[in-house]
């Protein structure tokens, strides 16, 4: 008996203490958990301090530049570079005011998106198209690379007569430039993203009894993304300078032609005007193309974070 209740204490001390260590467990949670948030807090306002330091140094860069304008216009600086005839800020902006309250300018803007939309979504369903099989297969390699580095370096300008000849129509010529000015930049950074996969990750598909064609679709392509958006990016940038190119072909509307036209007018402010919606139009575009790539590239993120 003795014994017996020598050992019934033990166990009730035991009892106590395992009752009482989820207790304690549950302490220390609750008290890791308002460091944790207090983490996650200040590690978004320091995001949020960053981003407002950066868009706060682009804003100052930006109007910096615009009153060097404005001061280089009014004094009429003639020091190698002449702004004699350069338009002030004020100036373009009246100019661009009146403009926004005419139809036809409008109009000129849809016309160059149509146009852009066509020849750049064209453009980037062949260009990942070939950059995907000449990524990967040496054959498509031999047999299309001479094509592309000959045709390339040719500017959009020097493509304009031979179009005319080509195509039917003065729209189906400005496209097919526009077409060409995002094809090479797509293609050659979707060949760099294909040659780039780790051979490792092949591997080891291969030992897991993967096929060439899933090897491809769920290993190359998902590392070759990183490549295809810069190459989309940087597609839309030259497919707007291919535009201007190919709008001097057309005599009736495009955002380009608008900028040519005040060219042959003599109308500074318009030349100005158009040069800026170019680079505005251009910037959206190319924005809207890294937000459409952005989930694609989600696993990017979370592997930095």
């Amino acid at each position: 008996m003795a014994a017996v209740e020598t050992r019934l204490p033990v166990r009730r001390a035991e009892g106590v203490a395992d009752a009482a260590a989820p207790a304690e467990a549950d302490e220390w949670d609750h008290g890791d958990a308002p460091a944790v948030t207090q983490d996650a807090a200040a590690l978004r306002a320091e995001r949020l301090a960053a981003t407002a330091r950066s868009w706060g140094l682009r804003t100052a860069a930006i109007l910096a530049g615009i009153g060097l304008w404005y001061w280089a216009a009014k004094v009429h600086l003639d020091l190698y570079i002449r702004f004699t005839n350069v338009p002030t800020p004020v100036t373009v902006a009246e100019a661009l005011w009146r403009h926004l309250h005419e139809p036809k300018f409008y109009m000129h803007i849809a016309v160059s998106m149509a146009r852009i939309t066509g020849g750049y979504t064209l453009a980037s369903v062949v260009g990942i198209f070939l950059g995907l099989i000449m990524g990967r297969w040496r054959l498509a390699r031999d047999l299309l690379v001479p094509y592309i580095e000959l045709l390339r370096p040719i500017p959009a300008v020097a493509w304009i007569p031979l179009a005319i000849l080509m195509w039917p129509t003065e729209e189906s010529s400005i496209i097919y430039i526009t077409f060409l000015g995002a094809l090479f930049p797509i293609v050659l950074n979707t060949i760099h993203g294909v040659e780039q996969t780790p051979e490792v990750l092949v591997r080891a598909a291969q030992s897991l009894g993967a096929s060439r064609f899933a090897i491809f679709w769920h290993v190359v392509i998902p590392a070759a993304l990183p490549s295809i958006a810069a190459g989309l990016a940087i597609g839309m940038g030259v497919s707007w300078f291919s535009l201007l190119a190919g709008e001097i072909i057309s005599g009736q509307y495009g955002i380009g032609y608008f900028t040519w036209n005040a060219y042959s007018l003599i109308n500074y402010p318009d030349i100005v005007v158009g040069m800026l919606m170019i680079g505005l139009l251009g910037t959206l575009s190319t924005y809207a193309v890294r937000l459409l790539t952005r989930p694609l590239l989600a696993w990017q993120r979370r592997g930095r974070s």
